[in-house]
């Protein structure tokens, strides 16, 4: 097994996790398997209790392993699927220590950082970078930036872990932001300078320096972090910000990534040629010059990276029909009527507040409520629901907004005004929604259904079997509240129809409308399997209804042929006659 670890200095935020996930499409499209880690220091077991204002997303892994959001990134631009063993976070870390601790697994003596933390984290390393695939190259992306206290113990476990395998098969990247003030204009090369110091005096030097910036790296500058920092100005790279993400493997191969990579790992060179492919599909997000504009209606927009799967999957469908794809982001809390007995300054704010995000959903081809906890914004998730079910407006809930959507109908067309979800009132007579006997109401961490599970269409003819293409259909959850059961009888009485379930058909999971040209919503997060070249189903037929294009089975069967074919996707396995070695 060969090793490429990404780290970074200065600042955090700085774009390892797609720096990490373009060196693994570099190495995929040189014919080698590579599998992915990503590496956080916070003392949190996983990702699965954090808001989203704090972290981002909480991307689902097939195991239903909650992780840190770069692991998506490793997914979808490596098309793998990883494990929860792909994220190693201290409290991991330090739960298994202390397990074994407990055990008496080290008879007795005296457990310390080093050697028993770091041979832990060593160990989880090898264990998931040797995983059912069998990889022959690992991605390591290294959390926080060099220099924190929290990373201390895993760039020490690293060290030894170079040490251990050997410099052939061991690379080390840093990834560094180059400031250029304003005043002056001069691209700033001290903060990297200093972060390769710290890495280097821990016994990682860099084998190749990445440095953010927003315009283009000089050549000067090239050579002065060279010079400083002990490696060739040809392994100093810029990656300036570009406009969209598929275009940062392209910028490292231009400027020898792959060489480097080669030359550090000592690699049998293969022709990298499925980059063309690569390329050609960085180009049509550019190129479509027909628009569709899609309002997301969420609880966090605030944070654009709270969403950033439902992002992708929007701009991944765009892609596969040509079209480009807006995100109008709408706080659903500002929709919700404004209370009279306001702060007249406050009040008249609130007031312009809601007619801007009514206004901007009103002017949107398409709407997206996406999955959320917590009352806050309910009423304007369930009021976009209601203004797209009427007005005859593409429409997809995912998860909360499935039950949203179920919520809505009960009011208004079952006549329940006091229907709700038992998240939202507890004790409440008319509970649409309601918990999930199995799952744990005292802890919150990992309690939740969470994975890819299996769901079974009742019909044939409906738009879910359109899209998917098949009956049986496996999707990521996470989830702890469900449609009562009690109510899909009247629900279905009413024009909603729930035409995807569990295998016990007892849970609810797709729901569909007759009447309406594409009201869709499920229970399971589609946006967790979407890939470029591979759009997930519900969110090609949104932008195909966005766009107005016919939305009949034929329509979509030959769309979805001609996406597989034009699909330009790293399939080492199926390709590798293309290679000269």
């Amino acid at each position: 097994m060969k090793y490429v670890v990404v780290s970074g200095g200065v600042i955090s935020g700085i774009g390892k996790g797609l720096t990490a996930s373009s060196v693994g499409v570099l190495l995929k499209s040189c014919g080698y398997k590579v599998t992915a880690i990503k590496i956080d220091p916070y003392i949190n077991i996983d990702a699965g209790t954090m808001s989203p204002f704090e972290h981002g997303e909480v991307f689902v892994l097939n195991d239903g392993g909650e992780v840190d959001l770069d692991l998506g990134n490793y997914e979808r631009f490596l098309d793998v699927t990883l494990s929860r063993t792909s994220n190693i976070t201290t409290g991991k870390v330090y739960q298994e220590v202390i397990e074994r601790e407990r055990r008496g697994d080290y008879l007795g003596k005296t457990v310390q950082v080093i050697p028993h933390v770091t041979d832990c984290i060593q160990n989880m390393i090898e264990k998931s970078a040797e995983n059912a695939e069998k990889p022959e190259i690992c991605v390591i992306e290294l959390g926080g930036t060099v220099g924190d206290i929290e990373s201390m113990p895993f760039v020490e476990a690293l060290r030894q872990l170079k040490y251990r395998v050997g410099d052939e098969n061991f690379c080390s990247i840093f990834v560094s932001l180059v400031p250029q003030l304003g005043v002056v204009g001069e691209q700033k090369t001290k903060p990297t300078q200093h972060g390769v110091k710290n890495l280097t005096s821990m016994g990682l030097g860099p084998q190749i320096i990445v440095c953010r910036s927003e315009q283009p790296l000089l050549n000067e500058t090239k050579r002065k972090l060279g010079l400083f920092c002990q490696v060739p100005p040809e392994a100093v790279v810029s990656v300036h910000d570009v406009k969209n993400t598929y275009n940062i493997p392209l910028m490292l191969q231009s400027q020898g990534v792959t060489n480097q990579l080669i030359k550090a790992l000592r690699l049998v060179w293969r022709l990298p040629s499925l980059l063309e492919g690569w390329s050609q599909m960085a180009c049509s997000v550019d190129e479509s010059a027909k628009e569709v504009s899609i309002a997301l209606v969420g609880k966090y927009t605030g944070l654009a990276d709270s969403y950033i799967s439902v992002v992708k999957a929007v701009e991944h469908a765009g892609m596969a029909v040509r079209r480009k794809v807006s995100i109008n982001w709408v706080e659903s809390s500002a929709l919700e009527s404004v209370r009279e007995d306001e702060d007249p300054a406050t009040l008249k704010e609130m007031q312009a507040a809601r007619e801007a995000a009514w206004k901007t959903l009103m002017e949107s081809d398409g709407i997206i409520v996406p999955g959320g906890f917590g009352d806050r914004g309910v009423e304007g998730k369930m009021l976009a629901a209601k203004y797209a079910r009427e007005n005859l407006i593409p429409f997809l809930g995912i998860c909360l907004g499935m039950q949203l959507a179920a919520v809505e109908a009960a009011r208004n067309l079952l006549k329940i005004p006091k229907a709700n979800s038992e998240e939202f009132e507890a004790n409440g007579k008319e509970s649409v929604i309601i918990y999930m006997p199995e799952v744990d109401r005292e802890h919150l961490g990992g309690t939740m259904r969470l994975g890819a599970r299996k769901t079974v269409l009742r019909e044939s003819d409906c738009m879910a079997a359109w899209l998917y293409g098949k009956s049986d259909i496996w999707e990521r959850h996470r989830h702890r509240y469900e449609v009562n059961p009690d109510y899909v009888e009247r629900l279905e009485k009413c024009g909603v129809h729930f035409v995807g379930t569990d295998e016990n058909m007892v849970r609810m999971e797709i729901l569909e409308r007759k009447d309406h040209p594409f009201f869709f919503a499920t229970q399971f997060h589609p946006e967790y399997l979407t890939r470029p070249g591979k759009p997930s189903p519900p969110f090609l037929g949104l932008i195909m209804a966005a766009a107005k294009l016919p939305l009949d089975r034929n329509t979509i069967q030959s769309s979805l042929e001609r996406i597989s074919k034009e699909n330009p996707w790293l399939d080492v396995e199926n390709k590798k006659d293309k290679w000269s070695i």
